[in-house]
């Protein structure tokens, strides 16, 4: 599936490799709360470490917009890096990214060394892809290694830009993984294959709908997107999300899914409430009788009964996107029963980043998925047909 060269294809000994990892974390008062993408990252730099390179990580966190932001420093990352690695894993703190001590700690490295710089998003050309940043990024190492997956559909300095001032690229374990699983999925399924589109807009998910209803066999929908399917069937939605814009272009999908010959599920009922809260009154109702000033907030248990069959002999199931408002207890039922069924049938599950991944870590099924992305916005761009501009940059084999 992948043509492009992977660590497995480089002789780092004694050579200076630069790595962009995702180390985009979410932080509470200085403190990791969810390590998911640092445990990611180990293989390829255990990897690079074990055969002698001179390991130099980069990464951007959150979203400073070319302004030093301390609050998004990836000090902590070093700090938990060393720990988990067990060996020190030297921070090069400079708010210009590549200045006096990152140089100055590179130019010590030993074989086996590890340095991590600051965020990259700390310098404004980061996201123009300008290449003097690009050439100060390219200028520490000899060797460029991606992988960073949720990354890889923006084309930045530290995924893409820097290739063309190195000697050699390849992709790490972690982006093989990702694109090996999304790949097959999306290209060479074993059927009956499944996908799950849940989640806030359509709008999001316009281009993933359009493409999967070519590849699958059956499509459900769910989330507050489903709301914008019912409109376009004619029923009245209260005081549900509705995506105005999207409603003529889920009339076109549902009539591409008949022709296409996919079955295309959607709520039959759907638990409402007045207020937009967890601890409100609520009652479930048939998906096509939602009085004028109540909301739906999640899928019913017909609904999850009717979604839960329809995975039972899958064998490919992608999903993206909650059922409905996970985040409120009262109204994660639909997220849940998703999640639990997916856990127990004999089938490819991938769950495609952002809330989906969250949802299934959270409520501990994490270990019974067959791949979960570390990148939501990435993974939807590869649903969609997409190239990732930091996959097309590495050297091909």
């Amino acid at each position: 599936m992948l043509n492009k060269k992977s660590v497995d294809d480089l002789r780092v000994k004694g050579k200076k490799v630069l790595v962009r990892c995702d180390f985009n974390v979410p932080l509470k008062d200085g403190v990791i709360t969810d390590e998911n993408r640092i445990t990611a990252a180990l293989p390829t730099i255990k990897k690079l470490i074990e055969e002698g390179a001179k390991v130099i990580l980069c990464s951007h966190m959150g979203k400073p917009k070319g302004e030093v932001k301390p609050e998004l420093s990836l000090a902590p990352v070093a700090k938990r890096l060393t720990e988990v690695l067990g060996k020190e894993v030297v921070f090069a703190k400079d708010d210009i990214v590549v200045g006096e001590n990152a140089k100055n700690a590179v130019a010590k490295m030993e074989n086996g060394d590890v340095v991590l710089l600051e965020n990259t998003r700390f310098r404004k050309e980061e996201t123009k892809n300008e290449d003097n940043f690009s050439k100060e990024l390219a200028s520490l190492a000899d060797i460029y290694v991606n992988d960073a997956f949720g990354s890889s559909h923006r084309a930045h300095c530290s995924t893409v830009g820097v290739t063309k001032f190195v000697e050699e690229s390849a992709v790490g374990y972690l982006m093989e993984k990702e694109i090996e699983y999304l790949g097959n999925a999306v290209n060479n399924p074993e059927r009956p294959f499944v996908a799950i589109l849940g989640g806030a807009k359509v709008s999001d998910k316009i281009a993933v709908i359009n493409n999967l209803l070519e590849k699958v066999d059956t499509i459900i929908i769910g989330g507050g997107m489903a709301y914008t399917f019912l409109k376009a069937k004619g029923y009245e939605i209260g005081m549900s999300l509705l995506d105005e814009n999207s409603v003529d272009y889920a009339k076109e999908m549902m009539e591409k899914a008949e022709k296409n010959g996919v079955k295309f599920l959607l709520p039959v009922d759907t638990v409402i409430v007045q207020e937009f809260k967890n601890d409100t009154p609520f009652k479930t109702v048939d998906a096509s009788e939602i009085p004028s000033d109540w909301e739906g907030v999640d899928i019913g248990e017909k609904t999850r009964e009717i979604f839960a069959d329809a995975l039972k002999d899958a064998k490919t199931v992608v999903w993206n996107g909650p059922m409905g408002v996970f985040e409120f207890e009262n109204f994660a039922k639909g997220t849940i029963a998703v999640a639990k069924e997916l856990s127990c049938i004999d089938a490819t599950t991938i769950i495609g980043g952002g809330d989906s991944a969250a949802a299934v870590n959270n409520l501990g099924f994490g270990d019974k998925m067959s791949h979960i992305s570390t990148g939501g916005g990435a993974s939807l761009e590869f649903l969609e047909g997409k190239e990732l501009p930091g996959v097309a940059a590495v050297n091909d084999k």
